[in-house]
């Protein structure tokens, strides 16, 4: 008998016909003589439309009475499918997460996880229930609600999954997989098999939309395996179909693992680009220039500073598209008049593409094709950034597709 974790996200819960069929989906892994743990989203749309009757109250809601609403979601979920599952005859509890307890730190509507207390969700599964626990949300420790920002319950499932030593987390979805690329971008994108923890976290902090980054994080760190597949298929397809579908999150050293060298190419379109000019080439420059973004609570990706010329030099770095005119109020109130900078240019319409594979750690020249198929196709490149096993460059997003569509192909991402 093995202790599986179910995530479902907002389109599996997004009707009452879809939590039943969730509820006879998850009855078949527990007929089959498997503890089952369900982690479901809020139905879909549902979040949005609670944090938008907020700013109907409040143009910048209170965090914390934001995360008291944003939470109800999940706990409507939960409770609807755990009827469901008794109306089929299965014994079935559903917790929010300041019941089991999820604790988390006070960091509202982005809160981090810091320990799951797993004692009464054992007596449960021992005692033959399917356990239900909302995703998404916590409790600090002043006993208020937290919830853990967008796509926070793939980050709850998988946190489960490693508090409970389960032996996988399902990840199921309104994709069946992790492609090479978005599918949606280009036609003949391929699903993976298997993928390893480092290339999904690439992907997912490059702007793959397929799991939240902390939820592979999490993954990685406690070493669960985590497989994403479809919501979307027959409930009742057997066990063993289901068990080898979608793609598996797994580790480098395994050697059933694709050999590729590059896995998939990523892409984000809300990219901003920010340039201080003029700022003084001194140690502590970049500092004071990042520090008042960082306490504005804006991430910063890519950074350049230039050659210092007569010790003056360039800082440039990007940040989300959605804090850009925030970013450029903080540079323009309190940084430069402060470091002594010259002008602040930005521009909000640029986007970040990138090749993603373990395979380049010993395979050269991908740096080369890849600037080069970008060259052929007239595209221009305003920054690039690298790791052991990604390149990532800035280009205007009017090419953005091209590009993907233009790597894909040059580096046979279509074919096995």
């Amino acid at each position: 008998m093995a202790l599986i974790v179910h995530k479902y996200g907002g389109t599996s819960m997004g009707s009452t016909e879809r939590i039943k069929n969730v509820a006879k989906r998850v009855a078949k892994w527990h007929d089959a003589g498997h503890q089952i743990v369900v982690v479901p989203s809020a139905m879909s749309g549902e979040t949005n439309r609670i944090i938008g009757l907020a700013k109907e109250i409040m143009a910048q809601p209170d965090p914390r009475e934001l995360d008291m609403i944003a939470s109800t979601g999940e706990q409507v979920s939960v409770g609807l499918l755990s009827m469901a599952l008794q109306a089929i005859g299965k014994q079935a509890v559903s917790y929010a997460g300041w019941q089991v307890a999820i604790k988390t730190d006070s960091a509202h509507t982005k809160a981090r996880i810091a320990s799951i207390d797993d004692t009464k969700v054992r007596a449960d599964l021992d005692a033959g229930k399917i356990v239900i626990i909302t995703g998404f949300q916590g409790v600090d420790d002043l006993g208020n609600i937290t919830t853990l920002g967008r796509g926070g319950s793939d980050t709850s499932a998988v946190a489960v999954a490693a508090a409970l030593k389960a032996q996988e987390c399902l990840i199921y979805t309104d994709v069946d997989g992790v492609y090479t690329t978005d599918p949606r971008v280009v036609s003949d994108a391929r699903r993976l098999n298997t993928v390893t923890f480092e290339e999904m976290l690439e992907m997912a902090s490059l702007g793959s939309k397929v799991l939240q980054i902390r939820s592979v994080e999490f993954a990685g760190n406690y070493r669960m395996p985590t497989r994403v597949l479809s919501s979307l298929t027959d409930p009742l397809i057997p066990l063993e179909e289901e068990m080898n579908s979608g793609t598996l999150i797994s580790f480098e050293e395994d050697t059933h693992m694709e050999q590729a060298t590059i896995t998939g190419i990523a892409f984000n379109r809300d990219e901003a680009k920010i340039t201080v000019f003029g700022v003084p080439d001194k140690p502590g420059i970049a500092y004071q220039i990042l520090g008042p973004i960082a306490d504005a609570n804006i991430e910063v990706d890519m950074i350049i500073q230039n050659q210092s010329v007569e010790g003056k030099t360039d800082f440039t770095f990007t940040a989300p598209r959605g804090e850009y005119t925030k970013a450029m109020d903080v540079l323009e109130g309190s940084v430069k008049a402060h470091i002594g900078a010259g002008s602040i240019i930005g521009d909000p319409k640029v986007s970040k593409v990138s090749v993603v594979g373990v395979g380049m750690r010993s395979h050269v020249g991908i740096a080369s094709q890849m600037f080069r198929t970008l060259s052929e196709e007239g595209i221009n490149i305003q920054m690039i950034s690298t790791s052991e096993i990604k390149i990532s460059v800035l280009i205007d997003e009017k090419y953005m597709e091209l590009a993907v569509r233009s790597l894909h192909k040059a580096f046979g991402l279509e074919s096995a």
